[in-house]
């Protein structure tokens, strides 16, 4: 859930429906989509929910992805799918925070990046998808 609607790839109109934020006040649910830039960075069914002043991430929807969320009572974290650690996030209160101003000093050195020549190596390989190369260049 985002209350900023310029995070949105794409983004559709809906009716109805709120949530309910931590003091007991409602954020009306004024649309629904897609955060990110490319389709393997893609969040789906994002919502739109007016009033929410703070990002909140699904961690099912992480786990549908692939990561891996392990809970400890002070911090949790995201690993990949091959068990390297992407985030710490260190829990507030009863909330776990990913500080991204702050994420240089969690030994991530990047959180994307967009490659020119995969694409291009894409099409030299026969339009092989964007998994095949990822796999391809981890392993050298």
């Amino acid at each position: 859930m985002t209350g900023d609607k310029s995070k949105f790839a794409s983004i559709s109109p809906k009716d109805g429906g709120s949530v309910t934020f931590g003091d007991n006040s409602k954020g009306k649910i004024i649309g629904i989509g897609n955060v990110g830039k490319s389709s393997s960075l893609i969040i789906e069914n994002v919502l739109l929910v007016s009033n929410l002043k703070h990002n909140l991430l699904s961690i099912s929807q992480l786990c549908d992805k692939g990561f891996k969320v392990i809970f400890e009572s002070n911090y949790c974290m995201i690993k990949d799918t091959n068990d390297k650690m992407l985030f710490i996030a260190y829990r507030v209160d009863n909330v776990y925070t990913i500080d991204f101003n702050d994420i240089c000093s969690q030994d991530v050195k990047c959180l994307a990046a967009i490659n020119e020549s995969s694409w291009l190596w894409h099409r030299r390989l026969g339009h092989a998808s964007m998994e095949l190369l990822s796999n391809l260049s981890r392993h050298e």
